[in-house]
């Protein structure tokens, strides 16, 4: 069964722009989508008194958004398969809920009533850290919404958080026809009572046999991916934003412990989800 690309709308900026990446991403995957406006206005309007026998006020806002979505979707691509749906339900349950039968949830990266649009929004930063598939949360410049670079970005830790985020990699390098570029930031302990005496050619080596084997069965699997490997001395963060400068997207992984209920998200990938200049996936890796 081909399971969608799950896009959440709220009528914003942030989400239009979501809705548009998503188009050029199902075209390429040939994947149908689905929009969802997930909001709790019949919490609100129960306590209300009607006064005429018409339909909620926040109902036909809802549906509103979502069919503007849809028709937006429509006039791009008239070929593409799309359905919308309002839930009346929060949004960030709502949204993981979607991501149970959806190839990718797909985010913009603020919504209605941000501050600022530099700042991630609240629903797309919770689901980003919960989900257990994976979230691409849609934000960056022109050219890599347009995805002129013709690179994608994964970087890679461990085999605790890398593997799914490297098949994903692949997939998508594959699909897009680009060059994968596989980066490893390493750090020296910050130990300056005893300075590491080790050569910093040692740490690239070690970073180099780490991403060989991380990405080794992905690359045979897909032999026609240009991959570039990269390894740098730096905190990992900065020299991803650095990097999704040059790329039209960036892919990270990050833990998901089945027993926990928080926020599971680590500093890197929190970094890129408020920083990045390009879309970011975060693709979950159980452990």
């Amino acid at each position: 069964m081909e399971l969608p690309f799950v896009v959440g709308v709220d009528g914003s900026d942030g989400s239009l722009a979501a809705v548009d990446w998503a188009v050029d991403e199902a075209a390429r995957h040939g994947l149908p989508l689905r929009l969802i406006y997930a909001s709790l206005w019949e919490r609100y309007e129960k306590a209300v008194p009607k006064l005429r026998r018409e339909r909620a006020s926040g109902r036909v806002l809802a549906e509103h958004i979502a069919a503007s979505a849809a028709e937006r979707v429509q006039r791009t691509a008239p070929d593409l398969k799309v359905t919308a749906e309002t839930l009346p339900a929060e949004a960030v349950f709502a949204l993981m809920s979607e991501g149970d039968n959806a190839s990718a949830l797909i985010l913009g990266a603020w919504g209605r009533g941000q501050v600022a649009e530099t700042l991630l929004g609240s629903v797309s930063l919770a689901v980003a850290a919960r989900a257990y598939c994976p979230v691409i949360v849609v934000r960056g410049d022109k050219a890599a919404l347009a995805a002129t670079h013709e690179r994608i970005t994964l970087g890679v830790k461990d085999t605790e958080t890398s593997a799914e985020a490297v098949r994903f990699a692949f997939q998508e390098a594959e699909t897009r026809g680009c060059e994968l570029d596989v980066v490893h930031c390493w750090r020296c302990a910050a130990d300056h009572a005893t300075p590491s005496t080790e050569p910093a050619h040692r740490h690239d080596e070690r970073a180099l046999a780490l991403i060989d084997s991380l990405i080794a069965e992905a690359a045979e699997d897909h032999p026609a991916v240009r991959v570039r490997r990269t390894v740098m001395e730096g905190p990992a963060g900065k020299l991803l934003v650095d990097r999704s400068a040059a790329a039209d997207l960036v892919i990270v992984g990050a833990r998901r412990l089945s027993a926990h209920v928080g926020l599971q998200l680590g500093r890197v990938t929190h970094t890129l989800l408020h920083r990045a200049s390009c879309p970011v996936a975060v693709v979950p890796q159980r452990v």
